[in-house]
């Protein structure tokens, strides 16, 4: 289960909380949301806390690429980044499409006109 962003009050990163935890923050008036995605609280009342060392991990691949928040063998976030890669090269093949067939629409227009005269 991945874990919900905390900020202190001076907007100070903290360690991440349980989504129960933050429900329950949000439920007592004792935080309100900064941020939907990712979704992080900032705590009303506290301006310090403990934090502990945390890692970022990065597993890259051919077609997407895994990021992963860890703190102690414990997992706080991940996400996974698709790569555009493919997107793209399929929109230039679409447009040298469309190119080529604008060129031979053209090219058979001219030789329709020779023809008629």
């Amino acid at each position: 289960m991945q874990k919900v962003f905390v900020l202190s009050s001076s907007e100070k990163p903290l360690m991440p909380c349980h989504p129960a935890r933050a429900r329950e923050l949000l439920r007592e008036k004792n935080a309100r949301v900064y941020c939907l995605f990712p979704f992080t609280i900032i705590l009303l009342s506290r301006k310090k806390g403990d934090i502990q060392k945390i890692e970022l991990k990065i597993d890259p691949g051919s077609k997407t690429t895994g990021i992963t928040i860890v703190a102690e063998n414990i997992l706080l976030y991940a996400i996974n980044l698709q790569h555009r890669g493919e997107a793209i090269r399929d929109t230039l093949r679409s447009q040298r499409a469309n190119r080529r067939s604008r060129r031979n629409r053209v090219h058979d227009l001219t030789e329709k006109q020779d023809l008629r005269r």
